[in-house]
């Protein structure tokens, strides 16, 4: 499979008009999450909404279950940064390294375990890899809802191996979106830095 500028629009040319909408929501939840803004989760919901949908009719059930855990942590994350009168509003954090480490090398043992599953009682295809997006998705989006700060490098590497997974499943469209999310993933770890720098002055 060739990426070329005739691919790409062919590609894009002939994804549905719901899927063209969830991937500019998705674009504008990535945008506004590294703004801090709390219409971040409104795209995010109805982003993944059309997404859990598309995946369901197309028998894609990790796909459509991953998506619907993106729904419930759209509403879990409205209600953390949006604060209320007894809390303040949440503020970006830092995890430290012990505490990356842990949660990596968990991540890690889930995504073979998960992996090994995959590989011993199903067809699917990849799955190592595919665990491996999927299980640290789960993390990074609970980060994300948390405002840690990791969040976006978490992101950076599931991805990068995204793309991978895409282009080997001749998902043309999807490789160019996750490029996308790469660029814009190193854009919202610069900002959320920033963030944090000028609140612990």
């Amino acid at each position: 499979m060739q990426l070329n500028v005739e691919t790409i629009t062919q590609a894009f040319a002939s994804m549905p008009a719901w899927e063209v909408t969830a991937v500019f929501f998705g674009i504008a939840y990535v945008l506004l999450a590294a703004k801090e803004s709390l219409w971040t989760w409104f795209f995010a919901f109805f982003g993944t909404l059309i997404y859990t949908l598309l995946f369901w009719e197309g028998a894609l059930l990790s796909s459509s279950i991953l998506n619907f855990y993106y729904m419930v942590m759209a509403l879990y994350g409205f209600v953390l940064w949006r604060g209320n009168k007894e809390s303040k509003e949440l503020t970006v954090s830092s995890w430290s390294l012990k505490t990356n480490t842990m949660v990596i090398a968990s991540g890690l043992v889930l995504s073979l375990g998960l992996g090994f599953l995959f590989d011993t009682y199903t067809e699917a295809k990849f799955v190592y890899l595919d665990a491996f997006v999927m299980v640290f998705s789960v993390i990074a989006t609970w980060m994300l809802a948390q405002k840690v700060l990791e969040n976006w490098l978490y992101w950076i590497v599931i991805d990068s191996a995204a793309i991978v997974l895409y282009w080997q499943s001749g998902y043309v469209a999807t490789v160019v979106l996750f490029t996308l999310y790469v660029i814009l993933a190193f854009y919202g770890y610069s900002s959320w830095r920033k963030a944090l720098e000028n609140e612990t002055r």
